[in-house]
Parts: C-alpha cells; sequence; structure tokens
C-alpha cells in the first residue's frame, strides 16, 4: 500500500507530527490537553497526526478492543475538527518503515540516554520486575515517528519536553554518523488548562475512571459532574465556601461565562448557593459547549466506513513519505 505517487499536503509553516494511543473515546483531558491545540494547529501547519498502536502494546496485555478503541478515537478526532483535507490522519501499524527506523536508531542510542528519561525511572518505579523492552526503547521509536515524516515541530506538554530532546539527540547522533538526513525536531509547547477528574485531586484519566467524555449523553454528563469533589470544608449548605480550591469552579471557568463565573464566585463564598445548585450549573455549562461536538459526531458515525477511509487514505499518504525517507536513510547507512 505505498501509493506511488501519491499527492502530499502543501508543507506550510512546517511539518507538525503528534499522535495518540487508541484507549477509545475521549474526555474533556485529552481535548485540552492536546486535541483542540492539533485542531488549531491545521491553519499554520502541515500536520500528521497518527493512531500509536504500536505504542500501545507496551503497556496494553489485552489487544481484543484496540480496533473499536482507534475507531472511537478517531470519530472524536473528526468530531473535533481533524480534517483529513488538511492533516494526515494514520494508523502508526501500517508503516512498516517506522519500525525499519526505529532499528537504524537503537544502533546510535547509548542506554544511558534512555535511563535518563523521567519516563523511564517512572515506569521502573512503577513495574520493578516486568519492564520489557519497548518501554525502555520508547523514546527510540518516537524518534523515528517523528523523523520518517521529517517532522520538524512537535506540539508538546512541559512534562513531555524531555523526550523530544532526546530525539534531538538521536537525530544529532545519526546525522553526525551518517551524513544530514533529518532535521532536529523543535518542541512546540502548548498552554492547556488544567483539567483535574471528579476527584478534584488527580489528572483525568481513564484509569482512575474520574473522567468525562467528550461523546458521552448529557445525562451520564450530568452524572458524573454531580459525582465531583468540591470544597472539603463545605459541610453544609450555609457554609460559605472557597471556590478557589473547588474543582466545579475550575472548571466553571473553562466552559461558563464571565457573568456566570461571577456569580457562582459570590454564592459560593457568601453561601447563597449550594454544591449541588454549582454542579448542575457546571453540567449544563459543559452539556452546551460540548452539544455542536456531539451532534456532529452522532452524524460522523452514521457514515459506513468513514473511519476506515479517513485512515487508508492518510496512512498511503503518510506512507510514501516513509519510503522515500528510507531509501535516503539506507543509502546513507551504505547497504547494498
Amino acid at each position: 500500500m505505498t501509493g506511488l505517487p501519491v499527492e502530499l499536503p502543501p508543507n506550510k509553516g512546517g511539518r507538525v507530527l503528534s499522535g495518540a494511543r487508541p484507549t477509545g473515546r475521549l474526555h474533556l483531558g485529552n481535548y485540552f490537553g492536546a486535541l483542540r491545540n492539533w485542531v488549531t494547529l491545521q491553519d499554520g501547519y502541515d500536520c500528521f497526526y497518527f493512531v500509536a498502536d504500536v505504542h500501545a502494546l507496551t503497556t496494553v496485555e489485552d489487544t481484543q478492543g484496540l480496533r473499536e478503541n482507534t475507531r472511537e478515537m478517531v470519530l472524536d478526532w473528526l468530531a473535533a475538527g481533524l480534517d483529513p483535507d488538511r492533516s494526515t490522519l494514520f494508523i502508526q501499524s501500517r508503516v512498516p518503515e517506522v519500525l525499519e527506523l526505529h532499528a537504524y536508531l537503537s544502533m546510535v542510542t547509548p542506554m544511558g540516554s534512555l535511563q535518563r528519561v523521567p519516563s523511564f525511572k517512572e515506569q521502573m518505579r512503577l513495574r520493578p520486575e516486568g519492564l520489557n523492552y519497548g518501554l525502555v526503547g520508547y523514546p527510540v521509536l518516537q524518534t523515528a515517528d517523528i523523523i520518517i515524516y521529517l517532522a520538524d515541530t512537535v506540539p508538546v506538554g512541559v512534562d513531555q519536553a524531555p523526550h523530544v530532546e532526546l530525539s534531538r539527540e538521536i537525530v544529532r547522533r545519526f546525522n553526525g554518523q551518517f551524513g544530514e538526513v533529518f532535521p532536529e525536531p523543535q518542541v512546540l509547547l502548548s498552554e492547556t488548562p488544567s483539567i483535574r477528574g471528579t476527584d478534584g485531586e488527580q489528572k483525568m484519566s481513564k484509569s482512575l475512571d474520574n473522567h468525562i467524555e467528550l461523546a458521552a449523553s448529557a445525562e451520564e454528563t450530568t452524572q458524573r459532574v454531580m459525582t465531583m469533589v468540591t470544597d472539603p470544608q463545605r459541610a453544609r449548605r450555609t457554609d460559605p465556601g472557597r471556590p478557589w480550591v473547588c474543582n466545579v469552579y475550575a472548571l466553571h471557568n473553562i466552559f461558563s461565562s464571565d457573568d456566570a463565573v461571577r456569580d457562582i464566585y459570590e454564592g459560593c463564598t457568601n453561601a447563597t448557593i449550594g454544591c449541588v445548585e454549582d454542579k448542575h450549573a457546571l453540567a449544563n455549562a459543559i452539556n452546551d459547549y460540548l452539544w455542536p461536538f456531539r451532534e456532529r459526531r452522532a452524524e460522523l458515525q452514521s457514515r459506513p466506513h468513514l473511519v476506515e477511509d479517513v485512515l487508508a487514505a492518510g496512512t498511503e499518504r503518510a506512507r510514501a513519505v516513509a519510503v522515500r525517507t528510507m531509501e535516503e536513510v539506507r543509502d546513507r547507512i551504505g547497504f547494498f
């Protein structure tokens, strides 16, 4: 499925590369943490966004739901505004050249560099007896993902910046040994609002079951919001609240109007509104915000084979780039 020659999207302000593991339907944290930024970047960059299904194997033992999770996630991408005519949306595992490049990059990557990555140290703590090679070599595969498409820009949060810096180090080593092939990818830091989960403490996460899905129904969203932890010192309806420590109020700042935020702040601190009223107001605000997304998603979901067609076309475009890159890589290395 190389599909050469393939018409590629024009290079605008540079080429962006990012991806996400297929975990199924996305939640508010996923949207504000990455997806919203991806949509915006389409206006100024040549964007490549991929389903990181190979990366998923480093931590997922049961792959039975992998296909359905991919479909659900990509539906969220499309409903949120990722446009297959402006971005290349594709499947990591359908570009075997990236795994070949991963092997070559591993030959120029010292183990010491991998062991210094913060995520390696975290995985060692979480999996002292079950750390697999895929987790150790994760940054090398990530580097291959970026540079095989000659991407020069990687949108990440501050916590992911060390991974991109290691990618830059690997690129310098490869280019130094075999000649200039790859650009050094640059970090594009994105400012995102802090989205805590319904527990009010941890980052929103499916594994912690403290998330609110983008594609949830209005009723499901309301049920989730009503379970949210509020100010622990406000034991009674008549107790004055402290909105500055309350996650419900924090989310109002994202989803509610400025006037509503002011009213809620005053009502909470003066005890003229209670937490139940506050939560109902937030649920309504979130549902209003997500209504266009949910309408769009329902329409997209009604189209048979849409996701499959989008990913097939995007993967063909992505692989066309990868094939050309690897022809140069093999030539520079000196293979017969």
